[in-house]
């Protein structure tokens, strides 16, 4: 358990996890992500390899090891805790359940702990980052910038070191059906003859129907994540979608689903039923006023993915223990955040505006 309890874990009760890295053929260096060049690079030897090297590299290793670890994470979805081993340098390092992708806190080795993103668990597809760590922090600074009541503690460079980047799990949605609606509408023409003014109202009933479709709706699958944080720096461009692999998660941090589908059933039919409402009222043009009287759904059809997105998070401790959270989209960089505010500084500012009005007015009386 975590919160304010310490963290205890039983040797007899304890999962090893089976964990991957990614070597450098060339120097045995860890490998990760480039997001500058979506090739990855030795930080050591300076070597990149693409994609299809790593997947070639792959097919080199024992697969029965991979299934034999999708099949013995089933069952374990419960875990309060989990243990994996660096391959580097051999710690054993605590996870939450969620944990797919991190690093060793001891030699800061990336690692992917593949029970974790293999079996039920295996995404179909990844947006990778296409911001480095280097961007998101200009990003982040020039955003600092417009803001004149943040404490200096929140962007200082210690602050800038904390910024993290994770891949946080999502569910896209694919939606089919057919929708109808009837509503009733009024043209009104008003025109002067004279000095005479008329007003003629039409009333009429409308009636549309068709069929709708709706793709990539993304639902966030973590439930400890600052939902409106991470929803805040939406949309991605799912154009840029890959197959996953998972070598796109070296270097970064990865979540592991913690909601299944069926969790957003109701969610889902609340939302096609608004923007199929939103559809078929756009196409009732012409009319001075529409309301709407029925609308019906049905023939509903669904196709769901399980993807990764990134996401550069970074987290700060308020003066008054609240937590705040600020967000990068990895792919553009929207941001999306909530800040703390000095106080202090705020005080200041008000004083001295409050003081040169004060003056002026002085000064405004003496003259007159």
């Amino acid at each position: 358990k975590k919160d304010k309890e310490s963290i205890s874990v039983q040797k007899d009760e304890e999962k090893i996890m089976e964990v991957v890295s990614f070597k450098c053929p060339n120097c045995g260096g860890e490998l990760v992500f480039d997001p500058n060049t979506q090739n990855y690079s030795c930080p050591y030897c300076n070597s990149e390899f693409s994609q299809e090297q790593i997947d070639t590299m792959q097919k080199g290793k024992q697969p029965s090891q991979e299934s034999e670890a999708a099949d013995s994470a089933k069952g374990q979805e419960q875990e309060e805790a989990a243990v994996y081993v660096c391959p580097n340098c051999g710690a054993e390092i605590v996870t939450d359940p969620t944990t797919a992708a991190t690093e060793c806190y001891y030699c800061q080795s990336p690692v992917v702990l593949s029970e974790r993103v293999s079996g039920e668990y295996l995404p179909q597809e990844i947006i990778p980052f296409a911001i480095d760590r280097k961007k998101a922090a200009e990003i982040f600074l020039q955003n600092m910038k417009k803001k004149k009541f943040v404490p200096r503690g929140f962007f200082s460079g210690k602050q800038i070191e904390k910024m993290s980047g994770v891949y946080f799990p999502y569910w896209m949605v694919d939606w089919r059906g057919d929708a109808a609606m009837e509503a009733e509408a009024t043209k009104v023409r008003t025109w002067r003859t004279g000095d005479t003014e008329y007003t003629e109202t039409q009333f009429y009933r409308v009636y549309r129907e068709g069929n709708v479709e709706f793709d990539d709706m993304p639902k966030i699958a973590l439930q400890k994540a600052n939902r409106k944080l991470v929803e805040g720096v939406q949309p991605y461009d799912r154009k840029a979608a890959k197959q996953f692999s998972m070598g796109y998660l070296s270097g970064f941090q990865a979540e592991r689903r913690d909601l299944e589908k069926e969790a957003f059933g109701a969610e889902i039919a609340r939302d096609t039923e608004q923007y199929a409402k939103r559809v078929l009222e756009n196409d009732m043009r012409g009319y001075t006023t529409v309301r709407p009287v029925h609308q019906q759904v049905g023939n509903r059809q669904e196709r769901w993915r399980y993807a990764l997105v990134p996401v550069w998070v970074m987290t700060y401790k308020g003066k008054n223990g609240k937590i705040y959270y600020y967000t990068i989209n990895g792919q553009n960089g929207k941001v999306c955040g909530e800040l703390p505010v000095d106080y202090k500084k705020l005080s200041l500012v008000s004083a001295l505006i409050t003081g040169v009005v004060f003056l002026l007015g002085l000064a405004g009386g003496l003259l007159l």
